[in-house]
Parts: structure tokens; sequence; C-alpha cells
């Protein structure tokens, strides 16, 4: 793989400004966005006085821990304009969930927010090792979803060629690469795995595409699936994290040199690390769940949202701005087990040590009698298809699971490319226990 590293003047200043400088810009412009927030979103209006708070008690960025959390239900609470700091009509843009769980969560942007995203992205890109010129492969989704859009303006304010083509068409997509050789790819890390089947079914030699840089977002995904990503293209693989209530991509970003965990983007969004049960504040190392507020955003200002995400912060190396760790689980996909805590990336850990098993699963949750159990449904190679090897790769990943996550499952070995296919975010668990009991 190519040294990406940037080259003089690639950065801008505020990515190697000093701590002071930057918690200096954090405070002045924690205390307009609270005001904003204040003033123009009856919500936090209504949430700010009933918690006994006012914009003007921040006086310090700890300050911050006195003001109440939003947390997802409360945008589907007041959909779909009702948390909007701006006149609907002021709105660029609206974005929103696919709502599956129940009413879709709505987000807006100004004509600053696009601004302010597009540059993010493009920061992002270029810490990825995107580059002024380069064809950029965007498989994300288009349409409400803001991970294919928000790559999208990012690339193009980069000042890259841009192929749009969203996600599917699995075929289609390895003729673009092979045809247009792209030099960077942006999609989920699940569909990536797609893709290189797909290289591999037309009997293409992924190591000779044109694919330098890999950028992988929108679920969480292992250092073990880099590592297979970057073996199998020759590419470096780099981590992006965003979610739309915040912004969508571009929040933070690994960079290439040092892919060491995510630089948040701490001009634009602050990071707290709280307790996941007491909300308490956490110190920087210790690990709990993200929490962020936002510092530029006009059209939905947000105040210590309640990400669910779990990590840790941590100082910055590549960059001034502080690191967090790579998200490997959400407190609202753990699965509690006869009272061990597990998460679908440690499974796909534990599979990825397997020579005989591909990585594409789905985890099963059932119940027999009282007891909650898990079934592994995991697909074999089509080198190890064969009865005998099933066998050994079902006993290899029971027990890896059993050493190293601490409970016992099923597995149960499938064919090649049965497991269902995910042209977004994977679904990787199933609940099949009865409900309400």
């Amino acid at each position: 793989m190519e040294d990406l590293s940037p080259r003089p003047g690639d950065l801008e200043p505020i990515e190697t400004a000093s701590r002071d400088e930057i918690t200096g810009l954090q405070l002045d412009r924690m205390k307009w966005s609270l005001d904003h927030a204040y003033h123009n979103s009856p919500f936090y209006k209504e949430r700010f006085d009933a918690a006994g708070v006012h914009p003007s008690d921040l006086k310090t960025l700890a300050d911050l821990a006195k003001f109440p959390f939003t947390v997802k239900t409360d945008l589907r609470d007041t959909y779909p304009f009702g948390m909007f700091a701006v006149p609907r009509e002021k709105l660029s843009r609206i974005h929103a969930s696919s709502g599956t769980t129940g009413k879709p969560t709505v987000v807006g942007y100004t004509a600053k927010d696009i601004d302010t995203w597009a540059n993010l992205m493009a920061r992002s890109i270029r810490a990825s090792g995107g580059r002024a010129g380069d064809i950029a492969h965007i498989a994300y989704g288009y349409g409400l979803f803001t991970g294919g859009l928000g790559a999208h303006y990012g690339a193009e304010r980069l000042g890259c060629t841009v192929v749009p083509i969203s996600g599917g068409m699995t075929e289609r997509q390895v003729t673009l690469i092979s045809d247009f050789k792209p030099r960077i790819i942006m999609v989920t890390p699940s569909y990536m795995l797609s893709i290189l089947d797909e290289f591999r079914r037309q009997g293409l030699d992924p190591r000779k595409s044109s694919l330098a840089v890999g950028i992988f977002g929108a679920e969480p995904w292992t250092n073990a699936m880099r590592e297979e990503i970057e073996q199998a293209f020759d590419m470096h693989a780099v981590d992006i994290y965003g979610l739309s209530e915040i912004m969508g991509p571009g929040v933070a970003n690994e960079c290439v040199e040092t892919k060491d965990g995510l630089h948040i983007w701490e001009d634009h969004f602050y990071p707290e690390i709280i307790d996941p049960v007491t909300g308490a504040v956490l110190p920087d190392g210790e690990i709990g769940e993200l929490v962020f507020t936002t510092l530029t955003k006009e059209g939905l200002p947000i105040i210590r949202y309640r990400t669910r995400d779990l990590t840790r912060l941590l100082p910055g190396t590549a960059r001034s701005m502080r690191r967090i760790e790579k998200i490997t689980g959400r407190s609202d996909d753990m699965m509690i087990l006869r009272g061990v805590n597990v998460f679908p990336t440690q499974i796909e850990e534990q599979i990825l040590k397997c020579r005989g098993l591909a990585p594409h699963f789905q985890i099963e949750l059932v119940r027999a009698g009282r007891m909650d159990n898990m079934i592994v449904h995991v697909e074999c190679t089509h080198l190890a298809a064969d009865a005998q090897s099933r066998d050994a790769s079902a006993k290899e990943l029971a027990h890896h699971i059993k050493s190293i996550v601490g409970v016992s499952t099923k597995i149960n070995i499938k064919d090649p490319d049965s497991v269902a296919r995910s042209e977004g975010k994977a679904k990787r668990v199933i609940d099949n226990r009865p409900k309400g009991q």
C-alpha cells in the first residue's frame, strides 16, 4: 500500500492548533449554540427551563454537564419539524431515518449547514488519503439517508470526480470499478464484502483494482475486518463516523497515516463520555457512552445528544483534536446472555479467525424454556463446504466464542452465498424470542 500521509500545506490550521486554541474556540461556539437553541427552538427553551438552566450558566466547558440530554425519542416526539431553530423556509434540505421502528427522525440543514458539512466531509476524505482529482466511487445509499449525499458533497468539495452509484447492483459496481478505475470507494464495510465476493465471482483479482482508499462507516466494524479488506484489495481501509442527528457522516474520521482511532472534528462538535446508567460525565480514557453537542449548526442545534455508541476519548495523535476508539458496540445492540454482555462485533472477530468461514453471518436469539440462547448462522467458504470441514469450522468457532466471549452458542454452518447480503447497514441480530416475556 502506498504512503498516503498528508503533504506540507494539506492541513487546515485548526487541525494542528494547540489544545488551548481548540478549547477556547469550543467555549465561544458552545455559548452561541446554547443561546441559539434556547431562543429559537421551543423544544430546547422548554427543556432548559424545566431543568432550571439558562445559556448564561455556561462559564466553562465543564458547565455543559448542567444541561439536559437529548435522545432519539425527542426527535420522534417532535416529528416532523418541532426541534428546528430556524423557520422551515430557511431549510435547504431535509433528511430522515427509515422509521422502521416508529416515526422517522427528521433532520434539516440551512445553506450554511450544508456548506459546513461539505467542508468537514472533504476534511475527512483528505484525512483518509483522498486528494483532489481522485475518482470517488460512492456506494452509500442516496436519498433520505445522509450517507450518499454527505459523501458526494464532500468529495466534490475536495475536488474529486464523483461516481454516484449508490447501493445495490453489485455486479455493476464491480464493472464500473474495473472500467472507471476510481481511487476511492465510500461504502458500508459489510457491503464492501459483497463487492469483494463479486470480484471473485467474476474471476477478477481485487488486488489489481485501482482502489487505494476505502472509507467505511454507518455500522460498527472490527480491525479484523479492516485487515481482511486491506489484504484482499491491497488498499487502505479507513473508518469514518457520523450520525444524522448530529450532521451525518464526517463527525469524526481516522487519519490514514495512523489508523489509531477517529479524530473528532472538535471545532464543530463537542464530545463527552458518560456512564450509560447514571449519566455522569466520565474522564477522558474511560469507556462509556458517547454524547455530542453541536457547536455551529443553525437548522437543528443538538445539545448533549446520547448516541448510544460505546467508546472512550483519547488524546490527539495525527491531529490535535481528540480521538475516539473505533466504535465496536452500542448500548442498544448489546445482548445479555446468562449475565454476559455480547456485541455482534465480538462474534465477527471470532469468525474471522476461522479459515473455513466467510465473513457473512447473522445472530439469532431464541428462548428454550426460560433460557435465552444464541445461534450463529455463518457461511462456509467454497473450499471448506464438505461435511467434515463444516463440522470442524463449527467446533472451532464455538470454541473461540466460548473462550474469548464467554458464552456457549450453537453454530449453524450455511452454504456459500446463503446468508442475506446487505446493500446498506447489515442486520446482524434477529431476535426470535417471545415478546413480552
